[in-house]
Formats: C-alpha cells, structure tokens, sequence
C-alpha cells in the first residue's frame, strides 16, 4: 500500500469518526472529555492531523457504540449503513 492510500484511509477513518459523532448529537467537547483529552485534540483527530493508537481507535469506537471493524471499513459516505447496529466492542 503506498502512502497515499493510507493517508486516504487515515482521512476516511477521521469523517466515519465525525459523521457518526454527528449522528449521534454528540459534540467534540462530549468525546473529548469522555477520552480525557482537550477538546482541541479530539478535533485533530476529525481532522485527520493527528495519528491515533489502535487503543484510542477502540474507544472513539466504544463512546460511539460502533463496531470498530464498520469504522474502519465505511468509505466516509455509508457510515448509516451500519450506524444502528449492535455494537460489538461493547461485549
């Protein structure tokens, strides 16, 4: 994979993470506090700025309820395709 493609990824990740936010009427502030970073962080990481750890990737996805599988794979315009489903990180 070159390094565009992941760069693509990466970014792809960043609006699945923001449109389900956004489904889910939460504000950054609300998911920046519930990862106990500063909200200007969590924006970094909409944004695609900053590289997250596959831990922090489990969170976003566990305060979201998605399945962490489903927020890597939506290509950015399907995330209602899987938004409503049971979460599989909360077992």
């Amino acid at each position: 994979m070159g390094k565009e493609v992941i760069i693509n990824k990466i970014k792809t990740v960043a609006v699945n993470i923001r449109k389900i936010r956004e489904f889910r009427n939460y504000t950054q502030e609300y998911l920046a506090v519930k990862l106990d970073i500063s909200q200007n962080a969590y924006s970094k990481i909409e944004l695609g700025y900053t590289k997250i750890t596959l831990e922090r990737l489990y969170q976003i996805a566990q305060i979201l309820d998605v399945d962490l599988i489903e927020l890597i794979k939506a290509d950015g315009t399907n995330v209602e395709k899987f938004i409503n489903l049971p979460s599989a990180v909360s077992a």
